[in-house]
């Protein structure tokens, strides 16, 4: 009988291969730790680390060059920590990694991080996507470990994002081009001053020096000897980018409980974007009540942290090449919700996403590490973290995840009644309004203990044992016998 196959084994021993890795013999850059490992479709493996047999020399290309260069490796399967170097990162006439692996004929690439190298960026995912490999992300755990491992290298490679000489490189989106209708006078001087000053830059914004720094972050382009705005520039600081790319607005909508609704179209420079929203935010939602409970609560009783996180992250990770599409937030009595244009940016699924473990990934890395320079994101991903660490600290349930094509939808049930309805696990109704919290804290920390789920709610051992088991009688949590103590895990809702 044929074994299943079992990718995290293969994960677990690229990251093991990795830590072998031979740094080369140099202090004026830091250098990736990499493991590599090939699954050959007899079954059989090899693994190379990053200088393992010549200093320098990438993992891919030692296990497909030096130890492969004469073996059939089609339909072998890749995993490697790092993601391989894209076409137009090496000097010609050395070929990328990307493209050792498609000539090589191998099917599948499990890759455990994005590399934020801007001649890499997620180019070489795209280049092995487009030439019918199959590209997977190691699982998020595994990923942080990566992480750790190369803390220096991963630091430096976002630092010459911001410095890196254009080149011929591939590319993510025709955004990331001249936009030939605009020039710099389109940029907003609003959104330069704020940029500048967030990046800490001493200059002008006029400045031949700030000009090319926007250059080196493609941010403008080069046509005849003039910088012009690349579509991704516009978008960013464009006085009006909605004249060039009307899907970028914003629109916000809120009902109140009688019936009135407000609606708001966000535009303008979409680094200014998110204070916009904020400032919005608290001036509109105050005046609307919620009707769900005995007393009557404001909407702000609802933090803005969990939908300024989700607003972003739309703003970020939404697929901009979507014309007639733009980015929605709601709120009523009931619910919040986001609506975020383009599927989930592959490989990450929308199962990943309703399981809060998607691996990082970003689909607009100009976008993501201009937000970085000014304080919007603090890292790559889609806030799995940051929403775990929300609910926790509000006493929130996490919001729900769905694809309605073409929508990313993100929603933050508001009530008892709403919470029932979007997480509708059978039994759940039967839920009373404290072990509903209690299976809010279970679902916010994915697992815990008997001991846990007591301190959090003030209750007896004997309490949460019977709210526990009536849990797992429902099929909402399963448990899982871990040493003396019997751990309680929360089902996902699929």
């Amino acid at each position: 009988m044929k074994k299943k196959f079992n990718p995290r084994k293969y994960m677990e021993m690229a990251i093991d291969v990795m830590k072998k890795s031979v740094a080369e013999p140099r202090k004026d850059k830091a250098v990736p730790k990499v493991g590599a490992v090939l699954v050959m479709p007899d079954g059989s493996i090899d693994t190379a680390s990053r200088g393992e047999l010549r200093h320098g020399d990438h993992a891919e290309f030692t296990l497909l060059e030096r130890k492969h260069r004469d073996t059939d490796l089609t339909g072998a399967i890749l995993f490697a920590t790092l993601e391989p170097c894209a076409p137009g990162a090496r000097k010609h006439p050395k070929l990328s990694c990307a493209e050792r692996i498609v000539l090589a004929r191998i099917k599948e690439v499990w890759i455990g991080l994005e590399d934020p190298d801007p001649t890499v960026d997620r180019k070489g995912i795209k280049y092995l996507q487009d030439n019918g490999v199959v590209v997977h992300m190691f699982d998020r755990d595994l990923q942080s470990i990566i992480e750790n491992e190369n803390i220096d290298f991963l630091d430096q490679a976002k630092r010459r994002a911001k410095d890196v000489k254009k080149g011929k490189t591939a590319v993510l989106t025709v955004l990331e081009k001249a936009n030939q209708k605009a020039d710099f006078s389109e940029l907003s001087k609003t959104a330069l001053e704020f940029y500048k000053e967030k990046i800490g830059f001493k200059g002008k914004i006029g400045s031949l020096s700030f000009i090319k720094k926007l250059y080196r972050r493609g941010l403008l382009d080069k046509k005849r000897n003039i910088f012009v705005p690349t579509g991704l520039g516009l978008i960013l600081f464009g006085k009006n980018p909605e004249d060039f790319y009307p899907q970028i607005v914003l629109k916000a909508t809120v009902k109140y409980p009688n019936g009135k609704m407000d609606m708001q179209d966000f535009n303008g420079p979409l680094v200014l974007m998110p204070d916009a929203i904020e400032n919005w935010w608290k001036k509109i939602i105050p005046m609307s009540i919620d009707k769900s409970s005995s007393q009557r609560k404001r909407v702000e009783d609802f933090p803005y942290e969990p939908v300024r996180e989700a607003v972003i992250n739309a703003l970020v990770h939404r697929d901009y090449e979507i014309e007639g599409a733009t980015c929605h937030l709601y709120v009523d009595e009931n619910i919040i919700s986001v609506k975020s244009p383009g599927a989930p940016i592959s490989p990450i699924t929308i199962t990943q996403l309703k399981q809060f473990d998607a691996p990082t990934l970003s689909r607009n890395p100009i976008i993501f590490s201009v937000f970085a320079d000014v304080g919007l994101v603090e890292r790559r991903g889609l806030g799995m973290e940051t929403f775990r660490a929300i609910a926790q600290r509000f006493s929130l349930p996490l919001p729900q995840y769905s694809f309605t094509a073409p929508y990313v939808i993100l929603k933050f049930p508001r009530t008892t009644k709403e919470i029932k309805i979007l997480y509708s696990k059978k039994g759940m109704k039967v839920l009373n309004d404290k072990e509903t919290k209690g299976l809010i804290f279970i679902q916010g920390k994915n697992k815990i203990t008997k001991k846990e789920y007591a301190k959090y709610l003030g209750v007896s051992d004997k309490t949460a044992q019977r709210h526990l088991s009536k849990f797992s009688k429902l099929g909402i949590v399963r448990q899982e016998i871990k040493g003396p103590a019997t751990i309680y895990i929360f089902k996902t809702v699929k």
